[in-house]
């Protein structure tokens, strides 16, 4: 881990958060819903970019400053962990965007389909340009066969278990195939394990508390999310 690159990425990651929080605002609505426009206090309209606090009331959108913090954090670890190698990008770019939908996803059990889908063409090809310049075609093949791989996996699982794996989680589970299979097939399995096993954890925690029942619903995307980063940062150069 790269202290200089790790603290380039907590720079980077608030003003990255900030300009997330347009869409975490926007896109926090039910699937059905049209995108969020106006202050959920007062019902002023809001800006498109930017978004931190009503210009009518002064209402903060979302709690000040975890957005930032949590993409300064997951960018200053993949900073840190690729250190300035061709890969950087494709991974600091998932991460960000993964923080933006672990967010949506906590709030409304929802992935869009607006940030997930188009998020696919810009990953394919900054690995193409990583494995180009860094004579890594083996790992561009592995990637795009780890997508489909998971996708898969997670297509099975939601068509066995009807309710438990949403469509937007076959989605992004294909996103994090892409990234978890350039870096290897074990890298691949441990983050999909990690993401079940957290989410087992957390569960069986919010059951013990009283915080959720045996019927209840959680949002699985933030879990996958971080096992896939966990498999990340554990996963061999």
């Amino acid at each position: 881990m790269s202290a200089v690159w790790a603290a380039e990425g907590l720079v980077a990651g608030v003003p990255a958060g900030t300009v997330l929080r347009s869409a975490v605002f926007q896109l926090s609505v039910p699937s059905d819903a049209p995108d969020r426009t106006t202050c959920p206090r007062c019902a002023a309209a809001v800006p498109r970019w930017l978004l931190i606090r009503c210009g009518h009331c002064g209402h903060h959108f979302g709690t000040l400053g975890a957005l930032e913090l949590a993409t300064a954090t997951v960018l200053g670890l993949l900073f840190g962990r690729f250190g300035g190698q061709p890969e950087m990008l494709a991974f600091s770019f998932l991460g960000a965007l993964g923080v933006a939908l672990a967010a949506i996803d906590l709030s409304v059990q929802r992935l869009p389909d607006r940030l997930v889908l188009p998020a696919y063409p810009v990953v394919i090809v900054l690995l193409t340009i990583a494995a180009l310049t860094g004579h890594a075609e083996g790992s561009l093949v592995r990637a795009l066969l780890g997508g489909l791989v998971l996708s898969g996996t997670y297509l099975a699982l939601a068509l066995l278990r009807p309710g438990g794996i949403g469509g937007g989680d076959v989605k992004l589970a294909g996103l994090a195939g892409l990234a978890l299979g350039w870096l290897g097939w074990p890298t691949l399995m441990a983050g999909a394990a990690l993401g079940f096993m957290l989410s087992g954890v957390v569960s069986m925690a919010l059951i013990a508390a009283r915080r959720l029942t045996m019927q209840s619903m959680i949002s699985f995307g933030p879990f996958m999310l971080a096992g896939a980063l966990l498999a990340t940062l554990a996963g061999a150069r």
